[in-house]
């Protein structure tokens, strides 16, 4: 079977450069009797920075780039001249990027806007020349300061898709077909469960020029939230929709038991999912007359508004995209990205789920050379960092 395009889970081995030395270079030139201390101050090493970017929905492209390096410092040279900065990386990651310390499960940073920047990791300092240590008692100090060292984290990125609705029913509940009938959006449809197996996006045009966009999960079934079937991978994709879009077919045995059992996933997943606005679609409603949807009404779940629609004939279609976005608009219902709550993550869950996506191999990094584990004999105080 085909590899998935959709990578949300990816683990990599970050290490921002080190500074270049001080240097320690005397002025010996020809009549300048008088030389002395002229060494330059080294650069800084490059940091590791992560930046939002929007023509990126996945996390493809960093699946298979396990280490990223950031550049040294150069040291500084003769008559003060200072050694060139490290090259910064710049990691591009899609917008809704959370990223955690692989190794205690620590939230990190929160990557939701295009063009953000947060720095992962910090590039060493530089060291300061000899010519910094010049005084009156000491006119020719042969030291200069030594870089600081590099900093490294393995960190885990998870992709947690931006979107207004989010489409959460069991397999089959006819969640693709109404994203294909309300967007341009394309999914794979089929009468057999797990037809989707990835998350897909559609924007919705509304009435004067406005849009807003929905995102179909894949199917959850009771369970999910201990790992059965598909949804424990794609439930935290729904974290970060603003409205919940329960779908339940009009067939059902049970709607209200099926709503229960659907809310009753997402809040075993994470008890702060109940907080956001829900709506209900009863699909498939082509097959009843009013008289069934009378009776069936009463039955409902109560204190959530409610519809009965079908994505092939267009019943209740309008309808529903009047109740979404009259919902979406409530100022109660408006949730910011960066006001969702992280918690740590528990390790022994996460190295599961990394083996699960294959992502558990070992992202240590050895030397290569002996400049990379060069280490410095100068020691030094904090004060020493304080330029004169």
């Amino acid at each position: 079977m085909a590899e998935s395009n959709f990578v949300d889970y990816v683990k990599i081995y970050c290490r921002s450069g080190k500074g270049g030395r001080g240097s320690t270079h005397m002025r010996r030139e020809k009549y300048v009797p008088n030389g002395g201390p002229d060494g330059g101050d080294g650069g800084r090493g490059g940091h590791v920075i992560l930046r939002g970017n929007r023509n990126y929905w996945t996390l493809l492209h960093l699946k298979y780039e396990r280490h990223v390096f950031a550049g040294h410092g150069e040291s500084g040279g003769k008559s003060r001249s200072f050694g060139r900065d490290g090259a910064d990386k710049v990691i591009e990651v899609p917008c809704g990027t959370v990223v955690f310390n692989a190794e205690t499960g620590e939230y990190i940073c929160d990557v939701t806007d295009h063009g953000q920047e947060v720095m992962l990791l910090k590039g060493g300092r530089g060291g300061l020349g000899n010519t910094h240590f010049k005084t009156a008692t000491r006119q020719a100090p042969r030291f200069a300061q030594p870089s600081e060292p590099m900093q490294e984290l393995t960190v885990i990125m998870e992709l947690k898709l931006l979107a207004d609705v989010g489409l959460v029913g069991f397999p089959n509940a006819g969640k693709s077909t109404l994203l294909s009938v309300v967007s341009a959006a394309r999914p794979k449809i089929a009468n057999y469960p797990f037809t989707t197996l990835e998350p897909n996006l559609g924007i919705v045009s509304y009435c004067g020029g406005k849009s807003f966009v929905i995102a179909d999960i894949p199917g959850i079934i009771e369970g999910a939230s201990e790992g059965k079937g598909l949804g424990l991978r794609f439930l935290r994709h729904i974290e970060r929709n603003s409205l919940l879009l329960f779908m339940v077919p009009a067939d059902s045995d049970d709607i209200k038991k099926e709503y229960e059992i659907l809310l009753n996933e997402l809040a075993t997943f994470n008890p702060e999912m109940l907080d956001k606005q829900r709506v209900l679609a009863i699909t498939k409603s082509d097959m009843l007359d009013e008289e069934l949807i009378e009776q069936m009404t009463p039955l409902l779940p109560e204190n959530i508004p409610f519809i009965f629609i079908s994505s092939i004939t267009g019943m209740g279609i309008t309808e529903l995209k009047d109740i979404l976005w009259e919902e979406l608009n409530k100022e109660s219902n408006r949730i910011k990205p960066s006001a969702i709550i992280h918690r740590p993550k528990d390790i022994a869950k996460l190295q599961d789920e990394l083996k699960e996506i294959g992502e558990d191999g070992d992202f240590t990094y050895e030397a290569e050379t002996e400049e990379d584990e060069e280490d410095f004999d100068y020691e030094y105080e904090e004060e020493d960092w304080e330029e004169e």
